[in-house]
């Protein structure tokens, strides 16, 4: 037995042995180089920054609801120390093709480069925000652990302080200003007190985790797809919204194009948000005996939501049973708060960024202090 004990420490202790594959940059080590496109359409490289005296580089991402609650402290470090000649840099270091969707629940985009434009264009980064997705190669010579972590580099460009912003992602109950206190000391020519801090937030998402999109993508595509009759007063106890969870409802039909063009990206958001309070129902205004040609359109969209289809041919009733004043066709879409209050409407095809909005600044709120309120502002 004790020879048995004694292997299984042995192999625990090899397993934690292992050499990290992405070690953080040493305090004392000349920043390393990089030329990386940017939200700007331009590529940004280290040189261009030689004469600040102060060089801050930012690793954070979209998609992080920790790195999202400090953009706001990235905006007013830079807006504080710009006139100082202190330079920032932000830059995005996860492949998107490695987020999973299960980790898009608190976001409305990804970390493409694409998305990043959209992020910066809502949020107004006045700063460089520049895409390592690619290769992930300047990621790789930093080495930051998550989503923020910060890196600072001397005159001489020699990495005097890596770490996090502050010390507590919820800004009301920040007590240290690490990354401040950094920036005061070398701006006064002092030593940084505490050149290393642990870095919070989203982990990396390192290439090597790109299987774990193809294997969720398998699991969703493996779940069932079916459709269920829909009343008249089913449609009126659905409207009221009696789940008490942000819900919804998407009305379509198989000949309707806009509906059909909308339904990929209404079907990735229920994909993100699903773990959350959050519910999503499609409805075919289709008449009952197509049913077979709504069950197969589902099926091509991999629609695993709760589907449903009117049980009357009656489209009329059906449609004021929902609510008396949709007088229009196919697609409508309603967002519903626990309750029944009516949280977005739209007519035709939604605008699916200001959807997720919407949806994200009314979800739970104790999973995450504060971060509906993030969503809120935008």
């Amino acid at each position: 037995m004790t020879l048995r004990f004694a292997l299984v420490a042995l192999l625990v202790s090899a397993a934690f042995a292992q050499p990290n594959p992405h070690p953080t940059l040493a305090i004392g080590s000349p920043a390393p180089d990089f030329a990386l496109p940017g939200v700007d359409g331009r590529t940004h490289a280290l040189g261009e920054y030689r004469d600040s005296p102060l060089l801050m580089v930012m690793f954070i991402c979209n998609h992080c609801p920790t790195s999202q609650l400090y953009e706001d402290r990235y905006q007013k470090l830079a807006s504080d120390y710009g006139g100082k000649g202190v330079a920032f840099v932000a830059i995005e270091p996860n492949d998107p093709k490695a987020v999973l969707l299960s980790e898009l629940g608190y976001t409305d985009v990804s970390d493409s480069l694409e998305e990043m434009k959209i992020r910066a264009g809502n949020r107004r980064f006045h700063f460089p925000y520049l895409y390592d997705g690619e290769t992930q190669a300047v990621a790789q010579a930093y080495g930051p652990k998550a989503t923020p972590h910060v890196f600072l580099f001397d005159k001489e460009r020699k990495l005097r302080y890596e770490g996090r912003v502050d010390d507590s992602q919820r800004e009301s109950l920040v007590k240290t200003q690490d990354a401040r206190a950094a920036i005061d000391a070398l701006l006064a020519g002092k030593p940084v007190a505490a050149p290393s801090t642990p870095a919070f937030g989203c982990s990396t998402k390192w290439k090597s985790k790109i299987d774990g999109q193809v294997r969720e993508l398998q699991k969703i595509e493996a779940e069932p797809v079916n459709v269920e009759a829909i009343t008249a007063a089913d449609l009126k106890k659905l409207r009221s919204n009696p789940i008490g969870k942000v819900l919804l409802v998407n009305f379509w039909a198989t000949w309707c194009g806009p509906g059909l063009t909308e339904f990929p990206d209404l079907q990735t958001t229920w994909r993100m948000y699903r773990r959350r309070d959050f519910d999503f129902v499609t409805i075919s205004t289709n008449m009952p005996d197509e049913r077979a040609g709504v069950l197969k359109t589902l099926q091509q969209q991999h629609s695993t939501t709760r589907n449903l289809q009117f049980a009357s041919s009656d489209t009329y009733a059906m449609q004021a049973a929902f609510d008396a004043k949709w007088d229009s066709g196919v697609p409508f879409t309603m967002l519903i708060a626990p309750g029944g209050k009516v949280l977005y409407q739209q007519q035709g095809e939604v605008d699916i960024l200001a959807l997720r909005r919407i949806i994200l600044a009314n979800l739970e709120n104790e999973t995450y202090v504060g971060h509906p309120g993030y969503w809120a502002k935008q």
